[in-house]
């Protein structure tokens, strides 16, 4: 569909606003090496195509890659022949899931998000040279960061959007959080409603696993119109914070609308927060790049090759 958008915006030459264009042939070309992926054609459409050939069928474009595309038009003429065009001017883009990719994520997830467990922090673990370099450097400011590339090859959130990250799964026997952590010894918690609450957008962001059984979702908290919230709108499937299958924010009538907080047991939540926090910056360690799974049936989805 991203194509036949820039079909529209195309200053195609030789063709005046009286003719009506009939064909219209792609010329579609990744910039990565060819050499990488041979079995993808680049031209899917050239100048040999035979008139008035009309082509049909899918392009399956790859995600988080860089391709070129160029427009030839043809517009049939009183007497039968056709007025062929030059080739436009070459377009660059950029693929990355798009929102119905994203929805099949989210479906999956949904599938094996399990039932839900009450939470009261959001908690980050790391080194304490760490934190003291924070504390003494960045006026024990925690600082969003952009995101790693870690997840899946196509998220539209990697290596762009710019965030804190955060923790809130809890034993199901204790209702804590865990004791041990791989980030490290040293905790920072934060009430769940001083980031979480009636005035904060929720956003799905990816659903992966890194070759284990043990899957994880990414999350977004965006204050409502911060700079993460009007990043994620239109990019990410949003939430209803109060209903949902990963992170619920709900009001308790019975005592004066209190905030109650619940998450899923069954996957690992990475929740990224769009704001500074007064505290310490915290950055993911044990899954920093680290690469979907590609084979794993349970959180990949079918975009092509």
């Amino acid at each position: 569909s991203r194509i036949f958008l820039f079909l529209r915006t195309f200053k195609i030459p030789n063709i005046t606003s009286k003719d009506r264009i009939t064909n219209y042939f792609l010329d579609l070309n990744k910039k990565e090496p060819q050499q990488l992926q041979q079995d993808v054609p680049t031209k899917l459409v050239a100048k040999a195509v035979p008139l008035p050939m009309t082509v049909r069928g899918h392009w399956f474009l790859s995600p988080r890659t860089d391709y070129t595309v160029a427009v030839q038009t043809a517009s049939k003429q009183s007497d039968g022949n056709y007025a062929v065009s030059e080739w436009s001017e070459i377009i660059e883009f950029y693929t990355d899931y798009s929102t119905v990719h994203l929805e099949q994520l989210l479906e999956k997830a949904e599938g094996v998000a399990g039932r839900m467990l009450s939470f009261s922090v959001f908690y980050r673990n790391q080194q304490e040279d760490y934190f003291n370099k924070t504390r003494y450097t960045q006026d024990n400011r925690m600082l969003p960061a952009v995101k790693d590339n870690s997840g899946s090859h196509g998220s539209p959130i990697s290596g762009k959007l710019e965030g804190i990250y955060f923790s809130c799964n809890t034993e199901f026997n204790t209702g804590k959080p865990p004791q041990d952590s791989p980030y490290g010894r040293y905790r920072f918690e934060i009430q769940a409603e001083a980031l979480f609450n009636t005035k904060t957008n929720l956003y799905f962001g990816d659903f992966y696993c890194m070759y284990t059984a043990y899957h994880y979702v990414i999350l977004v908290l965006a204050p409502e119109g911060s700079p993460g919230d009007l990043f994620c709108k239109g990019r990410l499937p949003a939430l209803d914070i109060s209903d949902n299958r990963f992170l619920t924010c709900t009001q308790e009538e019975e005592e004066e609308g209190r905030l109650v907080f619940h998450h899923a047991q069954d996957v690992t939540l990475e929740v990224i927060y769009n704001e500074p926090i007064q505290g310490h910056q915290l950055s993911s360690m044990s899954t920093i790049n680290a690469k979907k799974d590609p084979s794993c049936k349970t959180c990949n989805i079918s975009v092509g090759r």
